[in-house]
């Protein structure tokens, strides 16, 4: 439970994308169902929802559809429900609004369906529940140490405040956290969001803008698996943490 008195049980699984950095494997399946030490990373993000007690996973889905909705046929932990947009990719904050009437008007985990990292002593997605504060939060994001996050060579994307409390990177400056694709989000941020295809950014800067975007760092390593020459390579590194 959190401070308003209830539990986070539903979540957006971003499965939508083409994967284009991921060709020529995302030629024939989508880039969720790439398989990362013999498990694809769309089953390790529902893993983790399910740990951590969410009962119920939205799936949206573009490329290769059929494959996706044909391999989470037989999941029941957590409950699939799955948003088509095959007739047109809405990226992030779209399709999130597509999905809304399927996730309902309480607040609700969003997870980039290729998300993967190596936990910590404890789940972060049950570290990032209890510390969600919606009086105070409008979003919380998972964030990782850039510095030693495996196979990312960016600059960041925010630097956080004593409170927790987030700004983006300016122009020429090296920040200490990139976003790990996790983040906690209310519903009705989404009200009176534009049809169509916009990016889940534009909600994180009207949030830094209130002063109500949040983060969490990661306790554990981020693995950036973004290239088919990536997955050897993060494999080995899960191999290595587990040792």
């Amino acid at each position: 439970m959190h401070e308003s008195g209830y539990a986070i049980t539903t979540a957006m699984v971003l499965a939508a994308g083409l994967g284009k950095r991921m060709r020529p494997i995302t030629n024939t399946i989508p880039k969720p169902l790439v398989r990362i030490g013999g498990r694809t990373m769309l089953d390790q993000a529902l893993d983790r929802l399910a740990e951590a007690g969410i009962e119920t996973a939205v799936v949206n889905v573009h490329h290769h559809a059929d494959l996706i909705e044909k391999h989470l046929a037989t999941r029941t932990k957590p409950r699939i429900a799955i948003s088509d947009e095959r007739a047109e990719l809405l990226e992030t904050g779209g399709g999130i609004v597509q999905a809304l009437p399927l996730l309902g008007s309480a607040p609700f985990l969003v997870l980039n369906s290729d998300s993967l990292w190596i936990e910590g002593p404890q789940s972060n997605l049950v570290r990032m529940l209890g510390s969600w504060k919606p009086r105070q939060m409008d979003i919380l994001l998972l964030l990782a140490a850039s510095a030693t996050s495996f196979g990312y060579e960016g600059f960041g994307d925010f630097a956080m405040d004593s409170n927790g409390r987030l700004r983006r990177r300016r122009e020429r400056e090296v920040t200490p956290f990139v976003y790990a694709g996790v983040a906690i989000v209310k519903a009705e941020l989404f009200v009176g969001a534009p049809t169509g295809a916009f990016s889940l950014n534009r909600l994180f800067d009207r949030a830094i803008e209130a002063g109500r975007l949040f983060g969490l760092r990661l306790d554990g390593q981020w693995l950036h698996v973004g290239t088919p020459a990536s997955i050897k390579a993060a494999e080995a590194r899960i191999t290595a943490s587990a040792r």
